[in-house]
């Protein structure tokens, strides 16, 4: 199992091959435009070197007739159920008009035959509530999975199979992803690109949506709690001095001494702010930029460690297959293409 909130790479040797993959997402009755809408835009930003797009993006309904958003506008698809049988992953933004489901009601009919019809090994991937089709036709149960915060307690009472986690932005269970909320489906979407072609890519798609390639902390965040008084203090300041000192031993009075506060106010104002702890957004911070050199540099594993602040390569070592479970060398031959012109296989370790 993997949950990435922040939305890093899981391991490199599931990466997709280079060449057009096909995104079919799934239109159903009262689905919001926005959600429908991220994966086009997303994976439509994504071209290889001769600028071909890696992904092919392909709206279809139950049926291949018209559906109701639920802005009161007609979405027409491109196909019906059969692009479901021909994609590489398939997509289920959330839709509004299956209220039977909050309650773990059966799908309709020529739901549950076109979500049948998915062909075996395809990856399945839901935006928010998309993650109540995907649980009621059984296919999360036993697996780790979230959804929308604000609606844990009712997915938990009519799914209780499934292994929800409402603090992330998204879950990466191998061939089965699920994100929180609207713009978390963003996140998703770049950690897939992520996944299937590397950081440089997904950092390019990203700039394209003009989006964060990662965002801070879970669904904690966003959680409703008391809105601060506009005179207490932040961390943002104390975060953005840390990100251009990563190589430094960053210790949280350090920190603390960043943001004017407290050791205790601090922590706790962070952990509000980010949701995580301030060493955990450490490590991922670290981890991104190791995984930037690799990338975009020949350095060796040891300079790499040490200019992302994690002092050894033993040490990176441990950190990137704890958090990705792939070695720094292996990483650097999956995703390493800027420096090799290929793309070769990672499967193993180094």
């Amino acid at each position: 199992m993997s949950v990435v909130p922040e939305g890093v790479v899981t391991d490199a040797s599931e990466r997709m091959p280079v060449g057009a993959h096909r995104v079919a997402v799934l239109a159903l009755p009262g689905v919001p435009p926005f959600e429908l809408g991220i994966p086009s835009r997303v994976f439509g930003s994504v071209a290889d070197a001769e600028g071909r797009p890696l992904y092919e993006v392909t709206i279809c309904t139950v049926d291949g007739a018209a559906v109701l958003s639920d802005a009161g506008f007609t979405v027409q698809p491109t196909a019906g159920p059969e692009a479901l049988a021909e994609a590489d992953t398939v997509i289920v933004p959330p839709t509004h008009a299956m209220p039977e489901l909050a309650r773990g009601g059966p799908l309709p009919p020529k739901v549950r035959d076109a979500i049948a019809g998915i062909r075996s090994g395809a990856r399945l991937v839901s935006i928010c509530t998309g993650s109540y089709v995907l649980a009621a036709a059984g296919l999360l149960d036993g697996r780790p999975a979230t959804t929308h915060w604000n609606l844990a307690p009712e997915f938990r009472r009519a799914y209780p199979r499934v292994k929800l986690d409402e603090e992330v932005l998204f879950v990466d269970d191998g061939d089965v992803l699920t994100s929180a909320g609207v713009a978390a489906g963003v996140d998703l979407c770049l950690h897939m690109i992520r996944r299937d072609h590397g950081a440089a890519a997904a950092n390019r798609a990203a700039r394209m949506c003009v989006v964060p390639p990662w965002r801070d902390g879970g669904q904690a965040q966003f959680i409703d709690r008391p809105v601060p008084e506009p005179a207490q203090a932040s961390t943002t300041a104390a975060r953005a001095w840390a990100l251009g000192h990563l190589a430094e031993p960053l210790t949280l009075a350090r920190l603390a001494e960043q943001a004017r506060m407290s050791l205790r106010s601090f922590t706790r104002r962070f952990r509000d702010e980010v949701g995580m702890t301030p060493v955990q957004w450490l490590t991922v911070q670290r981890l991104e930029l190791a995984k930037q050199l690799l990338e975009t540099t020949d350095l060796p594993v040891d300079v790499v460690a040490h200019r992302s602040g994690f002092g050894s390569g033993n040490s990176l070592r441990a950190h990137m297959r704890s958090a990705f479970g792939i070695s720094p060398a292996a990483y650097r031959r999956a995703f390493g293409a800027g420096l090799t012109g290929q793309r070769p296989d990672a499967r193993g370790s180094a």
